[in-house]
């Protein structure tokens, strides 16, 4: 062997002890160095108070995230230097060796030092166990200590160092958590809009029950504006602005997660634009801008984009309209960055009171009713009750794509229409005015989704039973007073037990990670998944007092969906940020052939969508179908909204809301003619087979036909078969019969004689 290997050999074994060294005198005064680097940055008081505490007690990572990353073989070992520098390692005592360093107390406790809990540096362990018994031939350095180790000339803490090493090859978050725990500090989102942070805004809250004119006040400000953004929770909201504000002259565009409509022929963008709250710009400057339905905020899943439109639009003026429980939050909100705020409140235009009785029987409805449930099985169910009675109603329910609950409720407030009763969810607490006199609640209790992500089965909240009772007797409706009331007598003096609580004010906005902070922990983390990322971020993220971080669920499950398909991580992160309802099968399905074409680089054509979609598409023949031209609709929707964020890959947008637009009216035509659902009922929407179908209500067949599962016509068929086939059976039991008869007979006479 060479002199020169042999020194090189020699100075890296040094540098490896003299590392050692430097980090163990080093890590005690880490900490106090960063105080006194962070008492000299630039920035508020605030923001020193909170480094500073949160120097002295970091939040511990959750290490239950971390996945060790595999490693590759090193080529560049050194070969067998270390052997004919020494000798052959004795695997067994080797093994003896490991596990006794495994076993030392202070080495855990300097792991640990280090940011490896038991949990982590278990899991180092064995990885470095196995590598060095795996391993042909060993790191030079490495061979050298672990052979004076097994020859009694080291000590076993001199695989500490190595041990580390590795651990951090594994672990490589383990090196930059500093930086992660920077990146994922949120206890200051203010300071991520600097344009609004710029200019002295003027935060105006308009604060009233449902029905008290607050928004129309907001919007008429609005209107006379020479610039003005609205931001509503809904497309519905968003586009009755959008065409409100073009009829009154006032040129507004529209923008939505799946749409863009410019009044300009030439596409310029016009001074006034009415928006999803999800798509509002943060950069562009406006007058005023209209927040609606500010209590959202505290939304576990959607409260971020209120937040962010809050504390980031650049406008003079921000409208701000919600609930009065909102007032002192957003007031505390707003003094966290300089802004007074000044309330306006209003008082319900029209009353509405609470009957003594419920209703107990459809037989018992009135023209202007509305029957809300909140199960779609129940909203087949009652409406397929109402018909079967010979009456007509209206049906809308959440994901009825927005132009069918357009023309539903238009159907419903026409007074010429024979239609006068609605059934719906409380899809109708919002965007959508109805004539309705009479609120009845087909039950008080509904699936919810915790800040956790967990679905439970919960009671209304007072808030949402306002909310939904609130649109009873509506100012601009012929009902100048509403009624509210239930349609189980059990349930009504729970009802009135909610709405005399007043709402719960609310406490907590949230924040949501974006696309640069999780590319800056990629940058860190290489090797890490998106999932792995982002559960790592959240477990890492800080928040004061006044915010939360909402739940990522949804999120998380387009993440594991697509992520075997090769996508780079800006694309990945977009896709995953779809708003699909991951309940439809065909529309996760969907979801995953789209991600797979778009990473083949293959553009989706409209020709790509009508094969799998099947179109054209007939009408539904019962709920099973309507259900899946539901889940097409929602899937030419989600090509919609990728269309605007990779415009060459999804190509064919006219073409697509062409045939969008053609469902939409399949869809619509279902609910006319006789009835709504007229296609549940069948023959049986005369008022002659009332009694048969309100037997029919409780048995197995009425369900399958009620989950669409089974056809009238195809019941009606069975039924045909099974009277057959019990004629059959009555015959030849009534054979059986009387053969057994003429035995008996014979036998008595047997025995007479």
């Amino acid at each position: 062997m060479s002199v020169n290997r042999c020194v090189c050999f020699i100075s890296r074994l040094q540098r490896h002890f003299n590392s050692r060294t430097a980090r163990i005198t080093t890590s005690s005064c880490h900490v106090s160095s960063g105080l006194l680097q962070g008492q000299h940055r630039p920035g508020t008081v605030v923001w020193r108070r909170d480094v500073l505490s949160n120097s002295s007690s970091p939040k511990p990572p959750d290490t239950s995230l971390f996945v060790p990353v595999s490693l590759k073989a090193d080529t560049s070992a050194d070969g067998g230097v270390g052997i004919e520098l020494t000798q052959p390692l004795d695997k067994n005592e080797l093994l003896k060796v490991l596990n006794r360093f495994y076993k030392r107390k202070e080495m855990q406790k300097l792991a640990a030092d280090s940011g490896l809990d038991a949990r982590l540096f278990h899991q180092a362990f064995i990885s470095f166990r196995k590598y060095i018994l795996e391993m042909t031939s060993l790191p030079a350095d490495l061979h050298i200590i672990l052979n004076d180790i097994c020859c009694g000339a080291g000590h076993i803490d001199d695989i500490y160092p190595y041990f580390m090493r590795h651990a951090k090859q594994i672990f490589p978050m383990l090196d930059c958590m500093d930086d992660l725990r920077k990146i994922s500090d949120l206890r200051v989102p203010a300071n991520w809009y600097p344009e609004a942070r710029a200019i002295q805004r003027k935060v105006i809250f308009h604060a009233g029950p449902t029905n008290s004119g607050k928004t129309y006040h907001a919007i008429q400000r609005y209107l006379a504006a020479k610039s003005g953004v609205y931001c509503g929770p809904l497309k519905l909201l968003a586009h009755e602005i959008f065409e409100k504000s073009n009829d009154a002259g006032v040129p507004c565009d529209l923008v939505t997660g799946e749409e863009r409509t410019f009044v300009d022929p030439e596409g310029r963008a016009a001074g006034h634009v009415a928006c999803t709250i999800e798509m509002c710009s943060v950069t562009t400057p406006y007058e005023v801008a209209v927040i609606d339905e500010i209590q959202m905020i505290r939304d576990p899943s959607r409260g971020w984009a209120w937040t962010r439109a809050l504390l980031g639009l650049c406008a003079e003026e921000i409208h701000v309209c919600g609930e009065p429980a909102a007032i002192d939050f957003i007031k505390e909100l707003m003094f966290t960055t300089g802004e007074e705020v000044e309330v306006h409140n209003y008082q319900r235009l029209t009353p509405f009171s609470i009957l003594d009785h419920a209703v107990e029987s459809l037989d018992n409805l009135r023209p202007g009713d509305c029957i809300v449930c909140f199960s779609k099985n129940d909203i087949y169910s009652i409406s397929r009750q109402i018909e079967a009675r010979g009456q007509e109603c209206a049906v809308i329910y959440g994901s009825l794509p927005p132009g069918t609950k357009l023309s539903q409720a238009k159907k419903f407030n026409d007074p010429d229409d024979p239609c006068k009763i609605l059934v719906a969810t409380d899809a109708i607490g919002m965007g959508l005015n109805l004539s309705i006199k009479r609120i009845i609640f087909n039950s008080l209790v509904k699936p919810n989704v915790n800040e956790k992500g967990e679905k439970q089965m919960e009671t209304i909240s007072t808030s949402q039973a306002l909310q939904i009772a609130g649109r009873a007797g509506r100012f601009s409706s012929k009902f100048k007073e509403g009624e509210v009331t239930t349609m189980h007598r059990d349930d009504l003096p729970v009802l009135k037990e909610i709405l005399s609580h007043s709402v719960d004010p609310i406490e907590t906005a949230g924040l949501h990670p974006t696309a640069e902070q999780i590319e800056m922990f990629t940058y860190h983390l290489p090797d890490a998944t998106l999932s792995n990322l982002v559960d790592i971020f959240v477990s890492l993220s800080q928040v004061d007092g006044l915010y939360f971080v909402c739940n990522i669920d949804d999120f998380k499950f387009l993440v594991d969906m697509i992520q075997h398909i090769p996508l780079n991580l800006r694309s990945r992160y977009v896709f995953c940020t779809a708003p699909i309802n991951k309940k439809q099968p065909f529309v996760c399905t969907s979801f995953l052939k789209f991600a797979r074409q778009f990473s083949r680089d293959e553009p989706l054509t409209f020709d790509w969508v009508c094969r799998h979609i099947s179109w054209p598409l007939a009408p539904p023949k019962n709920i099973k179908d309507l259900v899946h031209l539901e889940a097409v609709h929602d899937v030419l929707d989600l090509y919609l909204w990728l269309s605007y964020r990779f415009m060459d890959m999804f190509p064919d947008t006219a073409s697509i809301r062409e045939i969008q637009r053609e469902l939409d009216d399949i869809i619509y035509q279902t609910g006319r003619g006789t009835g709504s659902t007229k296609f549940l009922t069948g023959s049986r929407g005369q008022r002659g087979q009332r009694a048969s179908g309100q037997m029919m209500d409780s048995s197995l067949a009425s369900r399958l036909v009620r989950d669409g599962l089974l056809t009238p016509d195809l019941l009606q068929e069975l039924q045909r078969e099974w009277s057959k086939d019990q004629k059959q059976d009555n015959s030849s039991q009534r054979a059986l019969d009387l053969e057994h008869q003429g035995n008996n007979k014979g036998k008595r006479k047997k025995k007479k004689k």
